[in-house]
């Protein structure tokens, strides 16, 4: 058989394709589907922070940002360490973005606080002089969508077995549970913010976009 494929080039070819092609499945698939896997202390994002990343979504700030820092020293300099696969494992959808017209904000809660996003939201150029980034002043008079963030959390961990309510990560349970975590996160983060109208919205239960869209940018990290 082997002096026959010698003897035909093309067969022969397509055997040492089919030899390396296989090879190559067998080493990469495994390892591949290994780095896909939800790192060590990654946790599915709580309902305050998916209504907070609806939020982001929405005002399209993908198109500017991305979320995705590559593995050049350039890059980890300004922004942390390099991105992992698996640190993306509870993203739907991913948004690594296609720009930089603004940094990369992947690690941005490793160097941002409260206090100077909401400052930045209100007013870029009060933060970051000759910033064009718009201001997003109605985000403190414009209530989250709670309801439409829970609906995400529950079908993820229906549809694609997200695992919440297990030790150590964050408890979705009922919907008034997930209202009363909601609350309860979201007055941390109000405790540190300056605009008086947000927190006197929260007094009455109503947790702004401001307030939800800081709670997703704390937990990029």
């Amino acid at each position: 058989m082997f002096h026959w494929l010698e003897k035909n080039p093309f067969f022969f070819a397509v055997g040492v394709f089919v030899v390396i092609a296989y090879a190559g499945i067998v080493t990469v698939v495994p390892d591949f589907m290994e780095s896909a896997r939800p790192l060590k202390g990654v946790k599915p994002y709580t309902t305050l922070q998916l209504a907070g990343r609806q939020i982001y979504i929405e005002n399209d700030c993908n198109a500017c940002h991305s979320q995705l820092i590559r593995p050049f020293k350039s890059e980890t300099d300004r922004y942390g360490k390099y991105s992992l696969s698996g640190e993306y494992a509870y993203d739907r959808p991913f948004l690594w973005g296609s720009r930089r017209i603004g940094p990369d904000l992947h690690r941005v809660g490793n160097y941002r606080t409260t206090d100077w996003n909401e400052n930045h939201m209100l007013d870029p150029e009060s933060v970051v002089p000759g910033s064009i980034m718009p201001k997003y002043g109605f985000m403190f008079d414009k209530s989250m969508d709670f309801d439409t963030a829970y609906a995400e959390a529950y079908t993820v961990k229906k549809v694609f077995n997200v695992p919440y309510d297990k030790p150590g990560m964050p408890k979705l349970g009922t919907y008034e549970e997930a209202k009363k975590a909601a609350i309860k996160e979201a007055g941390a983060i109000v405790a540190d913010m300056k605009d008086q109208a947000v927190k006197d919205a929260y007094k009455k239960g109503d947790i702004k976009e401001i307030v939800a869209i800081i709670a997703y940018l704390n937990s990029l990290k």
